[in-house]
């Protein structure tokens, strides 16, 4: 992470695309626009991984990140594995993040939460870095148990990316990641409380601050169109989710997991989720910008949910024209 001004947008698949062949026009915007990346995070309905392959061999080969995929799902070794085969198939650089979930899922998936979060991503991360840096991990983990090692194979670089929405996993990212990958927070929140804890868990490693990535939600401003419904459509689910809401208590916007619906207004009042012409969110992503974010990453999943595909399609390259120009 830098403290510089020209942050570089990329573009976050604005749903999850249950046949392989409808990340082809995302894949397209990002390969012919200004957009940087193309990412895509955890999802029930396909696996990231394979999206991003079917998208190389249809011949849109574009850097990618998956931000964020969850730990109780997969092995460290196989997502090592995962990552690489995607740098391969793409032929460009990866950003391989990894977040330890709510705690229903962890139960759902292992028994029981994790005990410590903090403990289970530096384990995870840990075993993925090592193998993913050639080396035999021999690792017996109160988590994660990983004795192995990656045959290497020719391919671009990768980082090891953690989400980040509290002060304790800034500081583990700023000691363990490569990147550091954050959803829905504001960026006054990022500026004062994340940027400094990643700078602090650097410092304590003697190593570099991670990259820090923005995944932010946006819709453009209409006269038929309701912010606060938008917002909703957009994030529903984290509103419900005891983690995400208490980030948001910490910058200073309410919500409540029993009330989605006035938390979403909030959001949109707390400009974590951000509404207005191309013009005005470009000057809000200075904010950002200024804070320290070295990739933004535009949302657009309540545009898709309320209006379809080709009207986000449309949003992200009139957003991306404005910011990119």
């Amino acid at each position: 992470m830098t403290d510089r001004t020209d942050s570089v947008y990329s573009v976050l698949m604005p749903f999850a695309p249950p046949r392989p062949e409808q990340i082809l026009p995302f894949a397209a915007l990002t390969q012919w626009s200004g957009a940087y990346r193309l990412w895509q995070g955890q999802a029930m309905l396909n696996q990231p991984h394979q999206a991003f392959a079917y998208a190389a061999a249809s011949g849109f080969r574009v850097p990618v990140g998956l931000g964020v995929t969850l730990m109780p799902f997969t092995h460290p070794y196989e997502a090592a594995l995962q990552a690489q085969s995607l740098a391969a198939a793409t032929g460009h650089p990866v950003v391989a993040g990894f977040g330890p979930g709510a705690a229903v899922l962890q139960r759902s998936m292992c028994g029981a939460p994790y005990r410590s979060p903090l403990a289970a991503s530096r384990e995870y991360l840990t075993a993925v870095r090592g193998l993913l840096d050639g080396e035999s991990v021999e690792q017996d983990g109160t988590y994660f148990t990983c004795h192995g090692k990656l045959l290497p194979v020719p391919r671009p670089p990768i980082e090891v990316g953690l989400g980040v929405l509290r002060p304790g996993m800034a500081r583990l990212a700023g000691e363990v990641a490569d990147t550091a990958i954050t959803w829905l927070t504001p960026a006054a929140y990022l500026r004062d409380t994340i940027v400094p804890a990643l700078r602090e868990g650097a410092e304590a490693a003697g190593r570099p601050v991670p990259r820090l990535v923005s995944i932010v939600p946006v819709a453009l401003a209409e006269a038929d169109r309701d912010p606060a419904a938008l917002a909703l459509a957009s994030n529903i689910g984290h509103l419900r989710l005891p983690h995400y809401v208490d980030m948001l208590r910490r910058s200073g916007i309410h919500a409540d997991t029993s009330d989605p619906a006035a938390g979403a207004a909030a959001l949109v009042e707390g400009r974590a989720f951000l509404y207005g012409e191309p013009k005005v969110l470009a000057e809000e992503f200075g904010a950002y910008r200024e804070a320290g974010v070295d990739e933004i990453v535009l949302n657009v999943t309540g545009v898709n949910g309320m209006y379809g595909s080709r009207t986000a399609l449309r949003e992200l390259e009139t957003v991306l024209a404005e910011v990119t120009s």
